[in-house]
């Protein structure tokens, strides 16, 4: 689908806009973050979207894990919500590449909403190019196309929270258990224009979870766009950083924890961690795929394999053999190349 001229547009992102900044409070804590505190993050959860009745809508799911982007170590985040609201589909799907510094290097946002009669579909897709962040957008409305391209300099962009990256701080903020004063980042918002985002501690709140009630440590990320409304997110944690709920200010939908995740053991030793760990896990991860890509590969090229070993376990199960290693011998025997019979060396000596 091609888009008007009219309705593509691309430009600097230093054009017609104030200069915004982030804390310093807020710069302090991305760079203070440690090795061993994301290692603590990295856990899947999932968690149940629900109405003011408590009515089943669907189900918002966030994992965290180690991974690499251009030989360089870093956190892979995917976030992703989906359900049915007033009859519509919808959701959303956050990808992020964010380094230990909380630094987004990469980030594509996906959300949809299907209405009656047409859908809606807005895309974003950031990404640091050559000392600048390069963001591209593309909004469908049923037929019509509009695409958006605006270019960042990295340092008018330092301490920039996005979708994914907010969802990281949270957990680092609940591992922490204490939120710092004047925690001020710099967003984007619709318009790919900078603007403001912000963090306020709430307090502690009992929360009851699977028939327990928990001890949960509020946190609310609010994003400032120019003279728009603010729009607000509270969200309440578990002290090792599992999200019990999450809602927008104002939305009657809310996302909870429905099931404890599993026990961990407390007041272990903590192994410090250095950077040859996680590039070793990174390059362990690669070389495992590597090796998947190249069996299934193999597989693809040899379809007589999967038939030869599935004519094997065939006969195995019907005929039950107690000796499986004898039996299997026995099977493959007529495969084996053919050999020239050996001379009996006692035979010709006599």
């Amino acid at each position: 689908m091609e888009a008007s001229d009219a309705n593509v547009r691309a430009k600097s992102g230093t054009e017609e806009q104030k200069h915004l900044t982030a804390s310093d409070e807020a710069i302090t804590f991305m760079s203070s973050i440690e090795l061993a505190e994301l290692q603590r993050c990295v856990f899947s959860e999932s968690l149940a979207v629900m109405s003011e009745n408590g009515s089943d809508l669907g189900t918002f799911s966030v994992s965290v894990e180690f991974s690499r982007r251009a030989q360089q170590p870093c956190v892979l985040l995917h976030a992703q919500s989906q359900g049915v609201i007033d009859g519509c589909p919808c959701g959303t799907t956050v990808t992020a590449y964010i380094s230990v510094d909380l630094e987004v290097l990469e980030e594509d946002y996906h959300e949809y909403v299907e209405l009656e009669g047409h859908s809606v579909d807005k895309k974003c897709y950031l990404v640091q190019h050559d000392g600048q962040m390069v963001i591209s957008k593309v909004t469908t409305v049923g037929h019509e196309e509009t695409k958006e391209s605006v270019c960042y300099p990295m340092t008018a962009l330092r301490g920039l929270v996005t979708e994914g990256s907010s969802l990281l701080m949270m957990r680092l903020i609940a591992l922490r258990k204490k939120l710092p004063k004047n925690m001020r980042f710099v967003s984007l918002d619709q318009r790919l224009q900078t603007s403001h985002t912000t963090f306020n501690e709430l307090g502690l709140k009992q929360l009851e979870v699977g028939g327990e009630v928990l001890e949960g440590f509020g946190v609310q990320r609010t994003v400032h766009c120019g003279e728009d409304t603010p729009a607000a997110w509270q969200c309440y944690l578990l002290d090792d950083g599992h999200l019990v709920s999450r809602m927008q200010v104002g939305s009657p939908v809310t996302m909870k924890l429905v099931q404890l995740p599993p026990k961990t053991e407390k007041n272990f030793e903590t192994i410090p961690l250095a950077w040859e760990d996680l590039q070793m896990v990174s390059e362990f991860s690669d070389r495992k795929e590597e090796l998947k890509a190249d069996h299934t590969s193999y597989l693809r090229q040899h379809p007589e394999i999967r038939a030869l070993l599935s004519d094997f376990l065939l006969s195995l199960l019907l005929r039950k053999p107690n000796n499986v290693f004898q039996f299997a011998r026995e099977y493959f025997l007529p495969f084996a190349p053919r050999r020239s019979p050996q001379p009996n060396l006692n035979a010709q000596a006599q």
